[in-house]
């Protein structure tokens, strides 16, 4: 039995970790980046009068409490490329910026450069600047306490050896996870030893859900949302100033090895107290906020109010362009307030998981009450706007921030957008159907796109008409248009070439870090075609402990040819060895259920296996075939049942064209 590598833990890191190489172009087309159009330009002025560049509270907040750092942040991988490094974005160092980066979110992107160990207060330290995320230390009496790992163990290891070089060394004896996001746990095997857990020296803390939702959202999903993935954060692009230059949240994404150590302890009341090596945390969980599973913390102590994500410098996703359900804004702001008025009067700094910290009572409380309300705007605005009969599309182009908040560089769209958080709330209430009968059932792309075509007068006019709103900097309407001749035609290279410019252009437009990348990868792969990238998995043995026997077979599910199983029908028991475990799983109606605790009488086939042996056949350490024949796992009756079920079982293309149509149409229409 073989598992594709869509069991994506973090997709994008999937990316990260690959060297990609792009698919051979035709001669004649050009492939490299080009120079910002005079709109653009005019774009980055307008940009540059907009704001309060003059303010540089946040870079002397950033610069705050500096120890040290190592050349470049450099972290060595496990080959000739390094796990991370800061050195290829040495072009943010300019004094002005490149004029094919929107300005503020050059000044985003110096701001995530920074890096290093910094002192936040007494006994509280954080790296910031060697992973997408922060790693925040809190020494206690005999033992260091680490809240959020980073993204792999390399980083990790890297940032907590920079702590040492500048600290006594105490060993690590308490984890702590803020949420289940994979940069906020993957590294944990770079701080501590996971036989250390075993044996009860570390202790590892997460809120509850941790466990059964740290990666739940990128299995059954999981292959759309890795090749989406690679939009969103550019991993595809090379740093520059005409390539990828921050993701608004942080700079980048590590590369290196993703692991995870099980929780040892959950924070299961809405606010709990501890003492954790003589320091004091009250933790208070806001699940259903920028993760299902999350938890903010203060340390009285310290004064040090820990935000972990749900409060960074930046307008965050309500929904991220990557793909996820939608979050609840409203929930969100509720949760924000209701730290301002536990903690907000007597915090003194306020941390969270990316960015830089916030100092003084006074601004604190300002930062908390502009963060709630931008939250609490978008989704009460987006709310008013739909029962007025708008439409997604509508109230995005509709709205804008309050002057209050629209100068507040907390506030800006650097990893979410105003545009694309407000059709969010849209989707969360109303779903993707907006009443219009015309768009009740409207003909698949291609098949439209070859009828505009026709009406249009042909692809050759079409993009005649284009070059002249292209001239007019008119580039988001070219690009929908070449989009159109694409579809119906994706071997037409002057449509080809044409909407990669004007993506190009409003990629060099963008504030937001995620829209920049998603527009020039977009741009890349209209030049150059869908790059071809080796097959790679971030799922290993301890990532695997997140996903339970049911999404297992929910996923199973997921992967059944619809078409291959049409008439087909089987009844297969499944019994776990090691946890106990059973379920009967039942192919009927071209849909594979299965009901957990149950064996059925009459079954085709029983499987007798242990967890540990399907994750080695997940993991392709061996395959089905050779687990039945060293007698890993056990079949009972028939057997060429088993075997039909695994060949009606799909794979997953990870590289699935996106700017341009697929080659051929799903077998199960």
């Amino acid at each position: 039995m073989t598992t594709p590598s869509r069991f994506a833990l973090c997709s994008s890191v999937l990316c990260a970790a690959l060297a990609c190489s792009l698919a051979a172009a035709p001669a004649r087309a050009q492939t490299a980046p080009k120079p910002p159009e005079p709109a653009t330009l005019q774009a980055h002025a307008e940009m540059a009068k907009a704001l309060p560049f003059a303010d540089r509270q946040d870079f002397e907040d950033a610069m705050r409490g500096f120890i040290g750092t190592v050349p470049d942040a450099l972290v060595p991988g496990a080959g000739a490329r390094p796990a991370w490094s800061m050195k290829p974005y040495d072009f943010l160092q300019a004094a002005q910026p490149a004029d094919t980066v929107n300005p503020s979110l050059w000044r985003q992107a110096q701001l995530n450069a920074i890096h290093g160990l910094f002192k936040v207060s007494d006994r509280v330290y954080q790296v910031r600047g060697f992973d997408l995320a922060n790693m925040t230390i809190v020494e206690g009496d005999a033992s260091l306490i680490v809240i959020d790992p980073l993204l792999t163990a390399e980083t990790a290891r890297a940032a907590l050896a920079l702590y040492h070089q500048h600290r006594p060394r105490k060993p690590v004896g308490t984890v702590i996870y803020t949420h289940g996001h994979v940069d906020h746990f993957g590294g944990v095997k770079g701080v501590v030893d996971e036989a250390d857990v075993a044996a009860g020296r570390v202790q590892v803390i997460a809120p509850a859900g941790f466990m059964e939702t740290a990666v739940a959202e990128n299995i059954l999903a999981g292959n759309a949302m890795s090749r989406r993935s690679q939009y969103q954060f550019g991993t595809l692009l090379a740093p520059g100033a005409r390539g990828q230059v921050d993701t608004g949240l942080g700079k980048a994404l590590a590369r290196g090895t993703i692991t995870l150590i099980a929780p040892t302890s959950s924070i299961e009341k809405p606010t709990e107290t501890r003492t954790i090596d003589g320091v004091q945390f009250v933790f208070k969980l806001v699940p259903g906020s920028e993760a299902p599973s999350e938890m903010l913390m203060y340390l009285p102590q310290q004064r040090v109010l820990n935000m972990a994500e749900d409060v960074t410098h930046n307008m965050h996703n309500l929904y991220t362009i990557r793909g996820a359900e939608v979050r609840d804004g409203n929930l969100w702001s509720k949760y924000i307030d209701e730290a301002r008025v536990a903690f907000g009067g007597e915090a003194e700094v306020l941390i969270a998981q990316h960015h830089w910290p916030t100092f003084g009572s006074e601004r604190i409380v300002g930062l908390l009450k502009k963060q709630r309300d931008m939250y609490k705007f978008i989704n009460d605005q987006s709310l008013r706007l739909l029962n007025q009969g708008y439409t997604a599309a509508e109230i995005a182009e509709t709205l804008r921030m309050p002057a209050s908040l629209a100068r507040e560089w907390s506030a800006r769209g650097y990893y979410g957008t105003l545009r694309h958080n407000a059709k969010g709330v849209y989707q969360k209430y109303l779903g993707w159907y907006d009443a219009n009968p015309a768009n009740l059932d409207p003909l698949p792309p291609v098949e439209a796109a070859k009828k505009t075509m026709q009406y249009m007068g042909g692809a050759d006019a079409v993009v005649a008409r284009a070059r002249e709103d292209f001239a007019k900097g008119e580039y988001r309407w070219v690009a929908s248009a070449m989009n159109q001749v694409v579809h119906a035609d994706p071997a037409n290279r002057a449509a080809r070439e044409l909407g990669a410019d004007a993506l190009e252009q409003l990629g060099y437009q963008a504030e937001a870090g995620t829209w920049r990348s998603a527009y020039l990868v977009g741009a890349m792969e209209l030049r150059r075609g869908v790059p071809k990238v080796p097959g790679g998995s971030s799922l290993n043995a301890d990532t695997l402990k997140a996903v339970s026997n049911e999404l297992f077979f929910d996923f199973l599910g997921v992967r059944l040819d619809a078409a291959k199983a049409e008439g087909k029908t089987m009844v297969i028991n499944w019994h776990f060895t090691d946890s106990g475990q059973k379920f009967v799983l039942t192919l009927e109606n071209s849909a594979l259920t299965h009901v957990a605790g149950r064996q059925a009488e009459a079954a085709d086939a029983n499987v007798t296996l242990s967890r540990a042996t399907l994750d080695a056949i997940t993991l392709k350490q061996t395959s089905f075939p050779e687990a039945v024949r060293s007698g890993q796992v056990r079949v009972e009756g028939d057997r060429a049942k088993l075997g039909e079920l695994l060949a009606m079982l799909d794979t997953f293309e990870p590289m699935f064209p996106i700017v341009e149509p697929r080659a051929a149409q799903p077998k199960n229409q």
